[in-house]
């Protein structure tokens, strides 16, 4: 039997699946979950993988809601990554809920056509939006083994390639003195000012680096009352880059340097800590971009290839792709739409975002059969 009957044998289990698929996506967008606390999500796609002869495994590199379900015993280890987080306010408006069917499908898609040829995973991997699960699962080296690691996400055109920014945020915290505003003896020293200058500071050292870079925060705490001196100033950071290495070594230096300047300078102490871990930039990996744009081909898709800088966003999936050949295409769901707002929120549980499901998974599974030796 050759690739393509393979794979038309992929393509009707996914069709065979799709009220489950359809019916897994939308219990999650009508039930959304917040980073870590993904339970109902967690424990939906880890009874759909035992019922159909996978083995699981909970509680994941610190995370209560993380598992790995696997089915296959020898061959290629082939894993399909679900994320299954909402937002807060806004649900899924980042098209999780799609994210977990489509790879739930392509795993057990795979599993059933391959059978001991390989090994299918389904990674759950929570925590997508804020700590991100998959950097901790990285390091414990949950991926090390694998021969690929596939996963699509809905935005408003068909693409792959590209990268994603690096980012480890940083939060800065200015500690002075209180004193009353009016005081004509203790004037304080003040916190907040500390803060500003160091927030306006951040927009000219940008323009210092020679590859492109972001940097942007806001004020989480400015002070107490306008009469009192502000003795505690904190600020989040978003630094990013588009090489980690970049980042660790040239960026963050620079803004801690900028950081204690400014504190040495208004005579205050100045704390900088990251407050979320390190995700690395993504690489796709070029081997299974060809055989996913192949197969969305003959799925009667067209998809853009990006430029290896364009950069959109960033994920922990660039952790995996440093341990893993990964790829992480976008598939269509709607014109027009941006991620995290309310427009897309409804766009991710829309029937035809139901319809595009199936399509991802069939893509996902159908390149994970050219990874077969057959």
């Amino acid at each position: 039997m050759d690739k393509k009957a393979w794979k038309e044998q992929v393509i009707a289990a996914v069709d065979a699946m799709a009220p489950e698929l359809i019916d897994m996506s939308l219990f999650l967008h009508e039930n959304p979950e917040l980073s870590g606390q993904e339970y109902q999500a967690a424990q939906r796609l880890i009874s759909a993988a035992e019922k159909q002869g996978f083995l699981a495994k909970k509680n994941i590199s610190g995370y209560e809601t993380a598992f790995i379900a696997h089915k296959g015993t020898s061959g290629p280890k082939i894993a399909f990554l679900a994320e299954y987080d909402a937002l807060p306010g806004l649900g899924h408006a980042c098209g999780h809920n799609l994210i977990a069917a489509m790879s739930w499908g392509a795993a057990a898609a795979f599993a059933a056509v391959a059978k001991d040829r390989a090994v299918s995973y389904l990674i759950g991997c929570p925590a997508e939006e804020t700590s991100g699960a998959k950097v901790s699962m990285a390091a414990d080296g949950i991926f090390d083994d694998l021969r690929a690691a596939i996963i699509i996400h809905p935005g408003d055109s068909n693409n792959m390639g590209g990268t994603s920014y690096a980012t480890h945020p940083l939060k800065v915290t200015f500690h002075g003195c209180p004193a009353h505003v009016a005081s004509k003896t203790n004037k304080g020293v003040n916190a907040l000012d500390a803060l500003v200058m160091f927030y306006q500071g951040i927009k000219p050292l940008r323009q210092t680096f020679t590859q492109e870079t972001i940097l942007a925060g806001i004020i989480t705490k400015g002070g107490t009352a306008p009469n009192i001196v502000t003795d505690e100033a904190e600020g989040k950071f978003t630094i990013r880059a588009l090489s980690s290495h970049y980042l660790e070594e040239t960026v963050i230096p620079a803004v801690r340097r900028l950081a204690d300047g400014i504190a040495l300078a208004t005579k205050t102490r100045v704390e900088v800590v990251h407050y979320e871990p390190l995700f690395k930039e993504l690489i796709n990996d070029p081997e299974l971009m060809k055989f996913f744009q192949e197969n969305m081909t003959l799925l009667g898709e067209k998809v853009t290839l990006l430029e290896p800088n364009d950069a959109d966003g960033s994920t922990d999936v660039g952790n995996v792709s440093h341990a893993a050949p990964t790829i992480h295409p976008d598939i269509f769901i709607g014109s027009n739409l941006s991620a995290h707002t309310p427009e897309f929120a409804t766009a991710t549980g829309s029937p035809y975002a139901q319809e595009r499901l199936l399509i991802g998974a069939k893509a996902m599974a159908m390149t994970a059969i050219d990874l077969l030796d057959l």
